[in-house]
């Protein structure tokens, strides 16, 4: 049971950035976006409009942040000093951070962007308006590929998340609101891997659990970013569930097609496609497979089942810390990546497999997490596919 990221991760990846700067001219890399900042520091925040500045440099990094975020970061053994200003916009962050790079002796210097993010009304200068800064993707890229680490995180996030989704199979009945059955299911789900984890839980939300589950139901299922209905659930209709757990930092995703009550034969030719379009694409999965053709092989499917008109989205996308990362199991993937080395499925990969399909009146889509190995592959969710596991009998 892995619940923490080991030091030694954070070390290999500033070790990584660090060699790719020393092949550089530039005296600094730079990142404002809080998620790459986590991934190499283990300093995790929200993202406001109150900017935060990494600097690593060959022998230090350095960070510059709110007020507010200063007891936070203090003691973080993989940055050497901390910078901050009081607020945004009094504060001026950026000329802060300018400073702090200046008493780094850099005056050029490789980012992820030219400024911090427009997040939450944020409007600040560029920091090319001070020093030669140069674009750099390579945290971006670094991500793309799971350590056995994080694989781990996100095997033990699998894990609750079918607890989590357990209870929302078990909860769903006729009359039953989806919302509330969301969070009763989210709740107790949350409360068993607490209890279970105790101290070994690492803090990563604010004001929830650790486990989110939930679903939408009949007509909001046709839309693949359906809304919780304001409609209590009835026999007959369709549910499209929605299930993961944060640890440490890292996210799983877990979805299921599934009826309450005794599905209609149209209900079943349209659930038995869409499994038949997942199982395609899981197979389809492999160290070395160009990341295009997973996608092509379902689109291929379901043109041959004459339903091409009823996708509405590609089959699926990296999953780690953020819900959604690339690559991006679509068809035009290879085509948009000038690099030819961006285009196949590496081991480390881990996707969301979850081909939809969408009759304007109700949705079918399952998905699950799917980890690209040496030889092969590994399925972290373990809710059952099948018609009959997904089928909610009531008293």
């Amino acid at each position: 049971m892995t619940t923490r990221l080991p030091e030694r991760e954070y070390d290999a990846r500033l070790s990584t950035v660090r060699d790719r700067l020393a092949r550089t001219t530039a005296d600094a890399a730079v990142w404002f976006g809080a998620t790459d900042i986590a991934y190499l520091t283990g300093f995790h925040h929200v993202q406001t409009e109150r900017p935060v500045v990494l600097a690593v440099t060959e022998e230090r990094a350095e960070i510059t942040v709110p007020r507010l975020e200063v007891e936070r970061v203090a003691g973080n053994p993989r940055i050497d000093a901390v910078h901050t200003y009081f607020d945004y916009p009094g504060g001026m962050p950026i000329a802060t951070a300018v400073s702090m790079l200046r008493r780094l002796d850099a005056e050029s210097v490789l980012a992820d962007a030219d400024g911090a993010p427009g997040t939450m009304g944020y409007r600040g200068p560029e920091l090319s308006a001070y020093l030669d800064v140069e674009r750099q993707d390579w945290v971006w890229r670094m991500r793309w590929a799971k350590s056995e680490a994080e694989v781990a995180l996100i095997r033990e996030s699998a894990r609750w998340a079918n607890l989590g989704h357990r209870y929302l199979a078990d909860y769903a009945e006729p009359g039953a609101h989806p919302a509330t059955v969301s969070q009763r299911a989210a709740t107790d789900a949350s409360r068993a891997m607490l209890d279970t984890l105790g101290d070994r839980y690492v803090e990563r939300v604010r004001g929830t659990g650790p486990v989110r589950a939930g679903f939408v139901s009949a007509r909001e299922t046709a839309l693949p970013h359906g809304h919780t209905p304001n409609r209590r659930l009835r026999e007959g209709d369709v549910i499209v569930t929605g299930a993961s757990a944060n640890v440490d930092g890292y996210h799983s995703e877990l979805e299921r097609t599934m009826f309450v009550g005794e599905p209609t034969d149209e209900q079943v030719h349209y659930f038995e496609l869409m499994l038949e379009a997942q199982t395609i694409a899981i197979e389809a999965l492999g160290p070395g497979v160009p990341v295009a053709d997973v996608d092509q092989a379902v689109w291929d499917y379901f043109r041959e089942q004459g339903v091409t008109d009823l996708a509405r989205h590609h089959v699926g996308h990296n999953i780690g810390m953020d819900g959604h990362e690339p690559p991006y199991l679509d068809r035009g993937w290879g085509e948009a990546q000038a690099d030819p080395g961006n285009r196949l499925i590496e081991p480390g990969h881990v996707y969301t497999i979850e081909p939809g399909l969408y009759t304007g009146t109700e949705g079918y889509r399952h998905s699950d997490t799917v980890a690209i190995t040496e030889d092969g592959t590994e399925r972290l969710t373990y809710f059952p596919r099948e018609l009959e596991g997904n089928v909610i009998r009531y008293r």
